[in-house]
């Protein structure tokens, strides 16, 4: 998410962002910095592929072999997406990054290097709670780096992260990047956007159908940076033979519909390139990335059969 300087105002007075960047629903300042101007067409490459993609006999404790993809978008210059894909820990990650003017990068970048640095050989339980610390962290330097930019800055990151130990899993976010579970053939969204769409969707205002292009899909409500204090939802299940997984930026929903997820999720191949790609080709404006694991057995893993 190539995000704005600009934060947007409180519900029923949002000002919307150009193109797809993303605003955070914060208090509004009279010094926030202005949108990021027009960016020049990217030229047209090969999706960026870091993959850890391994044989089912070294997928880890979490037992899940990964593939990663991720690309700047078919309008965008820079990507501000960033992840993690660390099949030897269990963990994988998807950061979005918010706040324009080289801003978004740097937020995705910080919860990267965060969470890729978790050292080895750590509990399901110290997993846990090193993820939560080490996001705490960055929540705080990056506010801290905001008030150093300037008055009304905002710096900030959505996060999605999947750890996985055995036959267990706990999904963690903040903000509107998702994981998804394809078990059986159907496809269940595991994480719960934090954006105003989905605070209209749960009031009864609007309905999914109107919520794929509605004006302020770009604006969230919660993301690391954004307030004093991190909130992580959180959600926890059984890893059974078969099961897929997806993290993705918004920028893959934004093209890409669920069924064609699930569709990509069962087939054989590589499901995150195919994504990605599909999205590019539609035209994605946002940066888009991918992580798409699988538990051997029942089909198709996610670097391909």
């Amino acid at each position: 998410m190539s995000g704005s300087g600009d934060p947007a105002r409180a519900p029923g007075n949002v000002a919307p962002a150009a193109d797809d960047e993303a605003t955070l629903n914060v208090a509004p300042s009279a010094s926030a910095a202005p949108a990021d101007a027009a960016e020049p067409a990217p030229p047209r490459t090969e999706p960026e592929r870091r993959t850890g993609t391994a044989p089912p006999a070294a997928a880890g404790p979490g037992g899940l072999v990964s593939a990663a993809v991720t690309h700047p978008g078919a309008v965008r210059s820079r990507n501000e997406d960033s992840f993690v894909d660390r099949p030897d820990l269990g963990l994988w990650a998807v950061a979005d990054g918010a706040g324009g003017h080289g801003a978004g990068d740097y937020a995705a970048n910080a919860v990267r290097e965060a969470l890729d640095s978790i050292p080895p050989g750590l509990s399901a339980a110290e997993m846990l709670a090193q993820l939560r610390l080490r996001l705490a962290a960055v929540n705080a330097a990056l506010r801290e780096e905001a008030a150093r930019r300037g008055p009304g800055r905002v710096i900030a990151s959505t996060v999605v992260a999947l750890l996985a130990r055995g036959d267990h899993f706990a999904c963690l976010w903040a903000g509107d990047s998702r994981a998804y579970l394809l078990r059986g053939g159907v496809l269940q969204r595991l994480s719960r956007d934090h954006s105003l769409v989905q605070e209209l969707i749960d009031q009864g205002a609007i309905g999914e159908a109107e919520a794929e292009d509605h004006p302020q899909g770009n604006v969230i409500t919660r993301a690391v940076g954004a307030a004093p204090t991190l909130e992580l939802d959180k959600v926890t299940g059984r890893v059974v033979p078969g099961d897929r997984f997806l993290l993705c930026s918004d920028g893959l929903i934004r093209v890409v519909r669920e069924a064609e997820i699930a569709e990509a999720l069962a087939a054989a191949g590589d499901a995150a390139e195919a994504l990605v790609r599909l999205a590019v080709e539609r035209g994605a404006r946002d940066n888009v990335t991918v992580i798409a694991l699988a538990r051997p057995g029942g089909g198709p893993a996610a670097g391909g059969a």
